[in-house]
């Protein structure tokens, strides 16, 4: 598998009808400019969708991608290592962030084990199904896959964005539910930025005191090390310093976008596996939304470089998906918008 060949599958959303989306908008009876980033939101999801006005959005659907990552071990997240299978129970019980809101908007929530290190009797069949390996290795001193999975892990993305965009899901808001996952997140949008691993190390979702900062950036800057001498190939590079995890959401993203399927993305991981397909398909970030700022300082860089202009800023560290979700009613509201308002006829 070579991930550059998604480059010759995917297009650009319509342009044309971005162009006929900017013209109906002039004439609305709310003043060009008055509606802010919603007036660019409708243009957007015209383009995607390939009519003007723009659909209401009627089928998303959260997607979450969940895996326990080895370097874990060394004290770099704020939950143990190995425990991302209760961030996924939590969120089938219903009682984490992204659930409730998922509940509150009528929204389905699909969680897909591609790496987690728990005995797959502890969750659902068709939760763990898909499971590539059993947690990924710890990339300060190790690949954290073999390069069969890194591709089984692509493959399963692949796979999961064929289901939804055959399904008739209209959009995707996209997640991670990991333990460790910010830590190889961080480490490839540095690779893929050139920058030094302190510039990009964050606190991570459950927040880290500042030893465990210090040790998450060494472990950054070791898996820097191992991670540069093959950044010319982002199937070696995830399959370096990655995770099934963020192999399978590089996947589902280049796929959704072959599709024209529309992604809002949440984090940090979901910012970083959105980087590496951006070097494998430069077209592909145009079917992406960044639904919300972390504050983690590699999700800013990783955006910067895509271009990408996040919807919200409202301080939400949690993760999962929650931020993008909170960034659904925005398109949604930008799609009724610009279909309902009257047109003027002078």
């Amino acid at each position: 598998m070579n991930l550059d060949d998604f480059s010759d599958l995917i297009e650009r959303p319509d342009t044309g009808m971005r162009r006929d989306a900017e013209e109906r908008r002039e004439r609305l009876s709310v003043p060009p400019g008055a509606l802010g980033r919603l007036d660019e939101l409708g243009e957007w999801l015209s383009a995607a969708q390939g009519a003007v006005p723009a659909r209401a959005v009627e089928r998303p659907r959260v997607v979450l991608f969940a895996g326990d990552h080895g370097v874990a071990e060394l004290g770099v997240s704020g939950r143990p290592a190995g425990t991302a299978h209760e961030l996924v129970r939590a969120t089938l019980e219903g009682a984490s962030p992204v659930a409730v809101l998922a509940r509150r908007m009528d929204v389905p929530v699909r969680i897909v084990d591609a790496g987690l290190d728990c005995d797959p009797d502890l969750l659902p069949e068709d939760v763990v199904r898909h499971r590539v390996r059993r947690g990924s290795g710890r990339i300060d001193v190790e690949d954290a896959l073999t390069p069969d999975e890194a591709e089984a892990a692509v493959r399963l993305g692949v796979t999961i964005a064929d289901e939804e965009a055959d399904s008739g899901t209209d959009l995707v808001v996209l997640g991670d539910l990991s333990v460790g996952g910010t830590t190889p997140a961080s480490a490839l949008i540095a690779a893929l930025c050139g920058t030094d691993a302190s510039v990009v190390t964050g606190r991570g979702g459950a927040g880290i005191d500042d030893l465990a900062w210090m040790r998450k950036c060494a472990a950054i800057r070791d898996a820097l090390r191992r991670a540069r001498p093959v950044l010319g190939d982002q199937l070696a590079l995830l399959t370096a310093v990655g995770g099934a995890d963020l192999a399978a959401t590089t996947g589902f993203l280049l796929q959704a976008a072959v599709r024209r399927m529309p992604v809002i993305l949440d984090g940090v991981v979901s910012a970083a596996c959105a980087l590496v397909g951006q070097r494998a398909a430069f077209r592909a970030p145009d079917w992406w939304l960044a639904g919300q700022v972390t504050g983690e300082p590699a999700q800013a860089k990783a955006l910067d470089r895509m271009a990408l202009d996040p919807l919200l800023d409202h301080g939400v560290t949690v993760g999962e998906g929650t931020g993008a979700l909170l960034a659904l009613p925005l398109v949604r509201a930008s799609a009724a918008l610009a279909a309902e308002l009257p047109v003027r006829t002078d």
